[in-house]
């Protein structure tokens, strides 16, 4: 287990550092005391009962009464459920609550880190309505498969351009799959001819790619793909069916 990545990711549901620290403590050794707590972890006597504290009024912890007090972690998977079900319902205020946004055009748009990049391709996919064309490499495309396989069940109309043959049977079905050589970590994906990104997701946070509506753009870039595409039919000669998921 590597310790950092599990203290980051209890991050993500809201605890601090030193609450993720106490969160793991309890994990390790079931149900502690304040004095065990602050014995296994270093921390501070007076630092360990606000963290304990914290965790409990956080939802991560309970607090069994006894002789001495004791905190017992909840279940993680508890937890986080917990956690998204309280967010789900603050979406929905939010989502009923906040102003109006003012509707204006999509200029150039760039957007940094890899996650922050997938995101807006699991949003773009699920938003198209009638086309996606999507270059990438397999496992890009592999980590959006479950969003593709829903556009799909809108009878949207999917085209690949990749690396690798799709291992999910309902994509290999319904959508045009191009192989070529190695797509690298470049990415281009266009919805509906009306959104295009493109760019390098290598899996770091200074990852970039840029975001537009603009019609120029877009029409300049499906050109892009559309002669890709004839050059690799051109290349796939009496094999090009076998390059194809029809």
């Amino acid at each position: 287990m590597e310790e950092s990545e599990v203290l980051n990711k209890l991050g993500l549901f809201g605890l601090t550092r030193q609450e993720a620290t106490l969160y793991l403590c309890m994990y390790r050794y079931g149900g502690i005391t304040g004095y065990e707590a602050a014995k296994y972890t270093g921390i501070s006597r007076s630092n360990v009962y606000s963290g304990l504290s914290g965790l409990a009024d956080k939802g991560a912890a309970y607090l069994e009464q006894g002789s001495a007090s004791r905190y017992i972690a909840v279940p993680i998977d508890k937890f986080c459920e917990n956690k998204i079900r309280s967010l789900n319902r603050e979406k929905e205020y939010l989502i009923e609550n906040i102003p109006a946004m003012k509707e204006q055009e999509i200029g150039y748009i760039t957007i940094t880190g890899s996650g922050n990049i997938l995101d807006k391709v699991i949003e773009m996919i699920l938003g198209a309505e009638k086309r996606i064309y999507f270059s990438a490499s397999f496992s890009i495309i592999r980590e959006v498969e479950k969003e593709i396989v829903k556009a799909l069940e809108k009878e949207i109309k999917l085209v690949l351009i990749t690396d690798g043959m799709p291992e999910n049977s309902e994509i290999k079905e319904k959508s045009i799959c191009y192989l070529t050589g190695s797509r690298g970590n470049s990415i281009r994906l266009i919805i509906d001819s009306a959104y295009a990104l493109t760019g390098e997701v290598t899996g770091k946070k200074d990852d970039t790619c840029l975001y537009t509506g603009q019609e120029n753009f877009i029409k300049v870039f499906k050109d892009a793909l559309r002669n890709e595409i004839k050059l690799i039919e051109l290349q796939g000669g009496e094999n090009e069916k076998d390059t194809i998921c029809d």
